[in-house]
């Protein structure tokens, strides 16, 4: 959509920020409408993609005050959400300070909610709710793939949701790269939202020991016992290497998040000892970090 005639359009320091919330029915797209509107953005839901950018001009007239804006758009709008990655397309032309969050969880968790909920999928017609998931999944195969960001609700509260949405959202004035370090046990499943992940369970197992199986990685002597390992030092050398390659050029070609997940067994020893040690390597780098240890607390 090209601006109104005699009018042109804003600068992308003088536009408001546009955030497109998107993804799985049932991944938590409601809850984030509502946190970012409590962040202050000005949400609408379940709207026409052809309809972003005419939101995005009243928004951008002097005057109107709308500084950050939050558009829900997924598969309730039917054939009309068939425009939206065309849209999207047209907007980036326009270098509209535009981004793409992507809720999704696992089919498995899908189903449970919708069943809890008693609820139909919007796309399921006469069928199972499970056809409904897998043909939403199929549609939405090359939009998640081009999302600035991708959100893994399966394994999240409400609240982790929430706290995690802060993080990324809040008003702030870092408008670069920003990381997200989480580990993970491998036995209760790998994180679907992950950049990156990083397998360590090729390290001695703290869970073995009896004196350190009740503690956590963030606790002094199980980060000595993994730390003390020379392929433990040799991994995070290399490591900080390729990150120190990476994390410049995400930068360079305009990435905004970088999801990194760290999994050993079970969660709780060594994926949290190298994720605190992989945190620093970034920070180092001038990236702002949140750490999740997800699994830390399981077994």
């Amino acid at each position: 959509m090209s601006p109104p005639s005699g009018r042109e359009a804003p600068s992308p320091a003088e536009a408001p920020e546009l955030v497109i919330i998107t993804g799985m029915s049932g991944a938590g797209r409601t809850t984030t409408a509502k946190v970012l509107e409590d962040l202050d953005f000005f949400v609408i839901d379940n709207l026409p993609p052809t309809l972003i950018g005419r939101v995005f001009e009243l928004a951008a007239r002097p005057g109107a005050a709308l500084g950050r804006i939050a558009l829900v758009v997924d598969v309730r709008g039917r054939q009309l959400f068939g425009d939206l990655r065309a849209t999207l397309e047209e907007l980036r032309g326009r270098d509209i300070p535009l981004r793409v969050l992507f809720l999704d969880a696992s089919d498995e968790a899908l189903l449970a909610r919708f069943t809890e909920a008693r609820r139909t999928h919007p796309l399921a017609g006469d069928d199972r709710v499970a056809d409904g998931v897998a043909r939403e999944r199929e549609l939405l195969r090359d939009l998640r793939a081009e999302a600035d960001l991708v959100i893994d609700t399966t394994s999240v509260t409400v609240h982790q949701l929430r706290d995690r949405l802060v993080d990324v959202f809040a008003a702030s004035d870092h408008q670069g790269l920003s990381a997200h370090v989480v580990t993970f046990g491998f036995k209760h499943g790998t994180p679907r939202d992950a950049d990156l992940v990083l397998d360590v369970r090729f390290l001695p197992n703290p869970h073995w020991e009896e004196r350190l199986r009740p503690h956590t990685g963030l606790d002094a002597p199980v980060r000595e016992y993994v730390l003390g390992d020379d392929t433990a030092v040799a991994f995070l050398e290399r490591l900080g290497g390729l990150l120190d390659l990476m994390v410049p050029a995400f930068q360079q070609e305009g990435k905004r998040y970088l999801t990194v997940a760290v999994g050993c067994t079970g969660g709780k020893h060594r994926s949290v000892v190298l994720g605190e040690e992989i945190a620093q390597r970034i920070r180092a780098l001038g990236v702002p970090v949140q750490v999740d240890h997800r699994d830390r607390l399981e077994e």
